[in-house]
């Protein structure tokens, strides 16, 4: 019983870690060096070496999913508004 116990707070306790937030904005710039997009209102969020660079660019609206993992806000998916 105490093996089901745990496993459960285990499992609710990642649970509440993998949800994923949302904003919305303009992307103001695109660091490819330090991998780091910016939205207009200051927002910094940290891309994946993978990023497709030409699908984006500066004054675009776009809707960013990320995870907030030790500080940084790393991104899941960007959605074209």
């Amino acid at each position: 019983m105490k093996t089901i116990t745990g496993a459960l707070a285990a499992l609710l306790l990642f649970a509440g870690q993998a949800l994923a937030a949302n904003a919305e904005g303009t992307i103001k710039s695109i660091d490819r060096a330090s991998l780091t997009l910016t939205l207009d209102d200051g927002e910094k969020f940290k891309l994946s070496e993978e990023f497709n660079f030409e699908d984006y660019s500066v004054g675009m609206d776009v809707t960013i999913q990320y995870d907030e993992i030790k500080g940084q806000k790393i991104v899941l998916q960007i959605i074209q508004d």
